[in-house]
This record gives structure tokens, C-alpha cells and sequence, in this order.
């Protein structure tokens, strides 16, 4: 199978940083977050990765013809922004399977993508993650301080897809598809998801987020 890797991002929030390399090739514990994904996706037996770009694309060509990664890699190179679902509409026309994973370009993880993979149009799915300490209560008192706490019940979006090649023409050529597609597709019954507790996630997009992940990522991707 092959998996697209929506790397088109400025990663604004990572400035100065991405002034200057883009956000694929921002290091997690001196390896960046694009050859950490590679790693994570050649685990489950993926042969081709198509990584969408856009910002300082050369540079992250660079970079990977320079290791030997292992895996075939392909760019989607995008002239504008075309928004997630446009560019997975454009990286699709080298897609030729009944079915492919995506994966947003700052998610590292942990999740078994052979789970997500017995349902077809699935996204993955993690228990909601707050940031902020919780209290717990018992009537007006405070019982029990807590420090960022997933809830139970309350499911998210991880940023990971099983997708049906039949989906691409459905795809808007510029939009995402988290606003087209998945909303349509929900309404009509046609998307999965498959939930995934106790799994390790973190979405690269803060300093503070890059400080966190570089203590269990060597864990994370063995």
C-alpha cells in the first residue's frame, strides 16, 4: 500500500524556525518529524510514501536523497495551497490501489494502521486531549487536581485516513476534506472510524508540543 503524507503546511506556529527549513525537516531529538513518519509507516509495510509539499520543497528532497531511507518516496508538489482535500485529490493520480492511508504531515504516533485498515473511508480516532489541568469535584469542594487528562467518550480526529480510491473524485480540486468530504460522507453513513485508546499522539505544532514528543518519540517509533 502507499501513504500520502500532507506536508504542504508553513507551520507558522514554528517560527523562526520555518523561516528558514520547512516543517517536515523540524527536528524531533536530531531526526526530523518526516523521517520519523517514514519510519512509523514503514513499520506496517507501506512501500510508497507521496508527500505533499509546497513550502521549500527542494529542501526536503534534499534531505531524503541524502539517506537511505528504505522507501520509495514521491512529491506532490503543490504551485498554492490547495487545502488537505486538494491535495489528496492532486497526490491521488499516482495512486493506482483500491485503497491508501493518509496522514497529516506533524502527527506522530503510535497507532496500528492495520487496525484502521479493516474499514474502509476510516479515520482514526484518539480520546480528546485537554491541555489544561482539571479539577474534580465532589459538590462544591475540590477533591482531586489533574494534569491534561483525556476524557473518556469524547472522541478526535488523529490526523490518520483509510481511504477508497473512489473517494479521489469526489475530492474538491482546493478545500479540505475535513470540511467537504468526511461531512458529506457522515451524513450519507459511508465513514468509519476506528477509536484507539491508550495510544501514544502528539501533533507537532508548538514548541512546547516538539519539548514533549522528544521524550517518548525514540519509545513511540521503534
Amino acid at each position: 500500500m502507499k501513504a500520502i503524507i500532507l506536508a504542504g503546511g508553513r507551520g507558522k506556529r514554528l517560527r523562526p524556525i520555518t523561516d528558514y527549513v520547512p516543517k517536515p525537516l523540524v527536528p524531533i531529538k536530531n531526526i526530523p518529524i518526516i523521517e520519523w513518519q517514514i519510519k512509523y509507516l514503514k513499520k506496517f509495510g507501506i512501500k510508497e510514501v507521496i508527500i505533499c509539499t509546497g513550502y521549500k520543497t527542494e529542501m526536503i528532497e534534499n534531505h531524503l536523497d541524502m539517506k537511505n531511507i528504505g522507501i520509495k518516496v514521491t512529491f506532490s508538489i503543490e504551485k498554492s495551497p490547495l487545502g488537505t482535500g486538494g491535495a489528496i485529490k492532486k497526490a491521488g493520480k499516482l495512486i493506482k490501489d483500491k485503497s491508501f492511508f493518509v496522514l497529516n504531515g506533524d502527527t506522530i504516533t503510535n497507532i496500528d494502521l492495520k487496525k484502521l485498515q479493516k474499514k474502509p473511508n476510516s479515520i482514526a480516532a484518539i480520546e480528546l486531549r485537554t491541555k489544561y489541568g482539571i479539577l474534580e469535584t465532589q459538590e462544591d469542594k475540590i477533591s482531586k487536581f489533574l494534569e491534561k487528562k483525556e476524557i473518556s467518550n469524547l472522541w478526535m480526529n488523529a490526523g490518520i485516513y483509510h481511504l477508497q480510491r473512489e473517494v479521489l473524485k469526489e475530492l474538491p480540486v482546493k478545500g479540505d476534506i475535513e470540511k467537504t468530504v468526511f461531512p458529506d460522507f457522515a451524513k450519507k453513513g459511508k465513514l468509519n472510524t476506528i477509536k484507539f485508546k491508550n495510544v501514544r499522539w502528539y501533533s507537532v505544532d508548538s514548541f512546547k508540543d516538539m519539548e514533549e514528543c522528544a521524550q517518548v518519540v525514540e519509545k513511540i517509533i521503534k
